[in-house]
């Protein structure tokens, strides 16, 4: 007869269960900050952008070393890469601490989701801007 996964699981005591807690909650904590650095990334590299197309209409392109438009991109792109980095480092963090201090039910973390709908919308400004300049 095969145990199920419940009663294999140790019981933590009550301190132990609470420190885990909190390095979860951490986790969640650090993951929405890098959330918020994206997205001021994101919406900063769209913004000069768009501030810089609407100025400059009728006039010339400048012949700078960076323009507005490779200028936002490269924003978009960091804010981008930051919030893939930030996600895979969250999960492997939480994959550890499953490990380690196995629950009854997989830990689940609401920070994911929205990091991946603030990257889906930077990836739809990303691509605005890659094909309607």
């Amino acid at each position: 007869m095969s145990q199920s996964r419940e009663s294999s699981i140790p019981a933590l005591d009550a301190s132990t269960d609470l420190a885990v807690d909190r390095t979860r909650r951490s986790y969640e904590r650090t993951l929405l900050s890098w959330v918020r650095t994206a997205t001021a990334l994101i919406t900063f590299g769209f913004s000069v952008q768009q501030f810089f197309r609407l100025a400059r209409a009728g006039m010339p392109p400048s012949g700078g070393l960076i323009g507005p438009h490779a200028f936002g991109l490269s924003m978009i792109t960091i804010g981008l890469v930051a919030l893939i980095l930030a996600t895979l480092q969250h999960r492997w963090d939480m994959a550890a601490l499953q490990a380690r201090y196995p629950a009854k039910e997989p830990y689940r973390s609401n920070a994911t989701i929205l990091a991946g709908l603030v990257g889906l919308l930077g990836v739809l400004g990303f691509l605005s801007m890659l094909f309607h300049d």
